[in-house]
């Protein structure tokens, strides 16, 4: 079911690409001229990303799927601009130009392989997400919103990536689509880790300007102290302008690789020295960022993940040793990354595991297992029902990631103070009604993704469909429940959303491998058949 590359009509482009070159580039020579008689790197540098955003959405045009790994790389890096050019929100914004030329690219192109009879993909929660969607938008015009900026705010960080479900559906129409897919987003995350990484032993001047923005410069020199030793420890960036972008990053590249690695094993013997080793890189990344909650986060998922795969093997044709030999290579590459960072860095890894054995181990004195993982979250989100909107909301945005840049451009205070439960959050924003229906939605989207998973039991993509349908749970739920900040994360929320839309293909590319009797399936005949 592939869609066509040529998204635009010929004469379309011809004129497009036209367009550019009468009216883009003379103008931008001239300014270029100007920033370099000014001696101004930061303007020749934002005229230099302008240039490469044209290019760009010139691609998009020409080819959605191609487009659709520019956004990612740009999703990925685009905090490393950011940062260097002072938090400049042209930056900032760039990534939703370019989603939105994806989506006009995206749909011209399925229209027009619709007049072909192509079957479209409906979603099978598409009735509980409608509804919260529709009441999102709603909530725009709340009468106790501060401002309508804050509803088009809020409505951009809840909804704007939810078509990107469509878009990972119809990019994925075979195996190797597939593993182009995790493999260039594997290998642009691990170049992110490497440098977070060597960012935790260099120190904060590795990686950021000497100078930087106010609105950042805290986010990017943050230190945990361990509190029995004392011991204080630097919390990586890499890339991005914040130390918990990095560790939400990090959370889905643990999740990805850990799935794709399981399919790699079972499945293909090419690319499974780079599954390992990027194993072994991403579990010491989540080591040395000196997150706690990436610590347990992966920690749990790898336990999860772990007991699933092996209820999840193919027990009646004596696959299920293959699949506890996969889990064997995963643990052998956590192992090794972690003897590498205690004999090549034996302070810095010291230093983080002080933070986490004095916080979360349950013998500690300074143990704050259960106040972090369910107090203080459980305590915010009571603390939203102290506010007298709390039935009916302060309109959607009022608490949202961004919230102060609003209020500094268009010189309003938010009407509401803040909670840092994401439950409490969404009271506050869209009322208890809007916590009801987030619930609804996410258990809609949970049920019908555990499903497809059930139907890919016993396969090869089984490890990938389950470390999907968990991430999508983790982040819904338990993370919303416990902050809002991860789910309004740009790089969390788009990928939970593409990656839904991988995995509801998931069962067709069975199908498909059945039907071509390739040796892996032959044994499943049965399974692919409804």
């Amino acid at each position: 079911m592939n869609l066509i590359s040529q998204a635009l009509p010929g004469q379309f482009r011809r004129w497009l690409v036209a367009a550019c070159l009468v009216l883009f580039i003379p103008g931008a020579a001239y300014v270029v001229a100007g920033y370099i008689m000014a001696d101004d790197l930061k303007g020749l540098a934002l005229v230099g990303i302008v240039v490469l955003g044209g290019v760009i959405v010139v691609a998009i045009f020409n080819n959605w799927r191609n487009g659709l790994y520019f956004f990612l790389a740009w999703l990925l890096f685009e905090d490393f601009a950011r940062k260097f050019l002072g938090n400049n929100m042209a930056v900032y914004f760039a990534k939703d130009i370019i989603v939105a030329v994806i989506y006009l690219a995206f749909f011209t192109a399925y229209r027009k392989r619709r007049k072909e009879e192509i079957k479209p993909f409906r979603f099978p929660f598409r009735v509980a997400l409608f509804v919260f969607v529709w009441f999102g938008i709603i909530q725009i015009f709340n009468p106790a919103s501060a401002h309508i900026a804050f509803g088009i705010l809020g409505v951009k960080l809840y909804f704007y990536y939810m078509p990107l479900l469509l878009i990972g559906y119809y990019l994925i129409s075979s195996e190797s689509d597939l593993r182009r897919f995790f493999y260039v987003n594997l290998s642009l995350m691990l170049v992110i880790v490497v440098l977070g990484l060597v960012q935790s032993i260099a120190g904060p001047r590795f990686l950021n300007p000497a100078v930087m923005a106010d609105d950042i410069r805290l986010l990017s020199e943050t230190y945990r102290v361990a509190p029995v030793s004392g011991v204080i420890v630097y919390r990586p960036t890499s890339v991005f302008v914040s130390a918990g972008r990095f560790a939400d990053m990090l959370i889905v590249a643990w999740m990805l690789v850990f799935g794709f690695g399981g399919y790699l094993l079972l499945k293909h013997r090419r690319g499974r020295i780079f599954a390992f080793l990027a194993l072994a890189l991403i579990a010491a990344g989540c080591l040395m960022c000196a997150s706690r909650g990436v610590f347990m986060w992966t920690l749990g998922s790898t336990i999860v993940g772990s007991i699933a795969f092996i209820w999840g093997a193919p027990w009646r044709h004596g696959e299920a040793l293959r699949v506890v030999r996969t889990l064997q290579r995963a643990f052998l590459g956590v192992a090794l990354a972690v003897v590498v960072l205690s004999f090549a860095y034996p302070e810095a890894f010291l230093g983080r595991l002080a933070v986490y054995s004095e916080t979360l181990d349950p013998r500690s004195s300074a143990n704050e297992l259960v106040h972090r993982g369910r107090d203080y979250p459980l305590k915010n989100f009571l603390a939203a029902f102290d506010y007298p909107r709390w039935p009916y909301g302060y309109g959607i945005g009022a608490l949202s990631l961004g919230g102060q840049y609003v209020s500094r451009f268009f010189n309003v205070r938010p009407v509401v103070g803040s909670v840092e439960s994401g439950f409490g959050c969404i009271v506050i924003e869209m009322g208890i009604g809007g916590l009801i229906l987030w619930i609804v939605m996410s258990i809609a989207v949970l049920f019908h993704a555990w499903k497809v998973v059930l139907r890919l039991k016993g396969s090869p993509w089984f490890p990938l469909g389950f470390m999907i349908f968990w991430y999508a749970f983790v982040l819904l739920l338990p993370m919303t429940f416990s902050a809002m900040t991860p789910y309004q994360d740009f790089i969390m929320n788009a990928y939970m959303w593409l990656l839904l839309g991988v995995l509801f293909r998931l069962p067709k590319l069975a199908l498909s491998a059945s039907s071509q009797s390739s040796p892996p399936l032959q044994q499943f005949p049965g399974r692919w058949s409804h």
